[in-house]
């Protein structure tokens, strides 16, 4: 068990997901931190079964209640993760057997995404990887209300661990196009704030292109059902973004 390293978890209402990832980081660190922000569902008594900090805290858009819960960490070295994530036990033991040494180095962490029981290997969710091991004096996210990012100094080198996260992205439709219409509506209004417009371009074109682009190019149909669906839900939430934001642009206009 390591005592250098705090694994940050946000989350809220998921009841469903967190008893497998918490059990997936058994023996990994003595500080997991989970960061609620307003769970109904029974997440908070679930987590009362674990050896885990929980801070309850309020929720200030993506990039932001992810900044604060980093800041919360007992140590430098962050491993985050969100609730509907797991480490598989070649990732586990790479992260167990790391020298934190060198706060200029982040690590890549590879991801097999899921639709229900599904692995996505093509398409929007194939080759997944993000960087989601860092030092904070180093690293921290960026305050974007959607879409957040870790800002990494020109100095930082990446290097990629073996071994996957395993994330459960939706585990069906319903969610799939709930959190499609969610996302679509906030990254409208981060352009909006951004002076960003859209097009005609944008509003028609981008929407097909992007379906080609995930189920063609990135050879999509080979995910069989799975693969069509994420397609056509990743044109959708284009769709919905641009002409969100198009519709956001008109009413600025008449007041």
């Amino acid at each position: 068990m390591r005592n250098d390293l705090s694994i940050v978890i946000v989350c809220k209402d998921e009841k469903g997901n967190i008893e497998r990832v918490i059990e997936s980081l058994e023996g990994l660190t003595d500080d997991i931190l989970i960061y609620d922000n307003g769970s109904t569902d029974g997440t908070i008594e679930v987590l009362k079964n674990y050896p885990v900090r929980v801070h309850q805290g309020k929720w200030l858009g993506y990039g932001a209640t992810k900044h604060q819960s980093v800041l919360l960490a007992k140590y430098d070295w962050i491993l985050h993760l969100d609730a509907d994530e797991a480490l598989d036990d070649q990732l586990k033991s790479e992260i167990l057997n790391l020298q934190l040494t060198n706060a200029d180095i982040v690590y890549k962490l590879q991801y097999k995404s899921f639709i229900g029981d599904k692995y996505m290997r093509y398409g929007v969710w194939g080759l997944e990887t993000h960087v989601r091991l860092f030092n904070r004096q180093k690293v921290n996210w960026d305050d974007a209300p959607v879409h957040e990012k870790l800002i990494l100094p020109q100095e930082i080198r990446v290097e990629k661990l073996k071994g996957y996260v395993l994330h459960r992205t939706m585990k069906d439709t319903v969610e799939y196009a709930s959190k499609m219409v969610k996302y679509a509506f906030l990254n409208a209004d981060k352009y909006y704030n951004k002076g960003k417009r859209s097009g005609w371009v944008k509003r028609y074109v981008s929407p097909v292109f992007t379906f080609f682009r995930n189920y063609v190019f990135r050879l999509g149909f080979l995910d069989g059902w799975e693969g069509l669906l994420s397609a056509r839900m990743t044109a959708f939430y284009t769709s919905l973004k641009y002409g969100r934001l198009y519709e956001l642009w008109k009413m600025n206009q008449k007041k």
